[in-house]
């Protein structure tokens, strides 16, 4: 009688008479984009609006349109920006600050000043003098031209924000920055930069 070879399967279902099912693969899910994310995002109901936040909203609205309102009338009136006329006004108050002296006073970016500075310089409104035993030390003057154009520009020329503040008591001026603090810190959206930066260029 011939024999055939026995071949024997590797696999462990060869015979079985009802093999295991096969598992379903689990579907993938595409990840969601972070926008749609917070698209989906349905805000909490709230209760009515309370009318003392509106009010101090429209408060906000304007402080923000009456400074705008002003750099609008110093621009057609003697053709420079609101932060190139508080430069000249604090160079007129004080001859011969520096750079970073001016930035510190008018609170902005460095980098920020030396632009305004040069386009001062190349109006002929600001002269640069060395005169420290220093030569690297630049100090900064108005000339006459500059001194002309402070004189018939709108007041007040550091701008109605900074002026108003400025008039405020100091215990007043520490409250108002601590409760703002407290807007700021409810906010869900900042830009700390922009503390450096004048309000024209906001």
């Amino acid at each position: 009688m011939r024999q055939f070879p026995l071949f024997i399967s590797r696999s462990p279902y060869l015979g079985s008479v009802n093999p295991p099912p096969r598992k379903s693969a689990t579907p993938i899910r595409p990840r969601r984009s972070a926008d749609a994310t917070r698209a989906s995002r349905k805000e909490s109901p709230s209760p009515d609006v309370d009318p003392l936040a509106l009010e101090v909203l429209g408060k906000f609205r304007e402080i923000f349109q009456s400074a705008k309102k002003h750099f609008g009338a110093v621009h057609r009136s003697v053709g420079v920006s609101g932060a190139q006329l508080w430069a000249l006004w604090e160079l007129h108050a004080q001859p011969g600050l520096r750079v970073s002296d001016l930035a510190a006073r008018l609170s902005i970016h460095q980098s920020t000043t030396s632009n305004l500075v040069e386009k001062l310089v190349a109006a002929k409104l600001v002269r640069r003098e060395r005169r420290d035993t220093d030569q690297r030390v630049v100090r900064l003057y108005l000339t006459a031209t500059g001194e002309r154009l402070l004189g018939r520009a709108p007041t007040p020329a550091r701008g109605v924000l900074p002026d108003a503040l400025s008039r405020l008591d100091h215990r007043d001026l520490k409250r108002l920055s601590a409760q703002l603090d407290g807007v700021l810190s409810a906010m869900e959206v900042r830009s700390p930069r922009a503390a450096r930066t004048h309000l024209e260029q906001i």
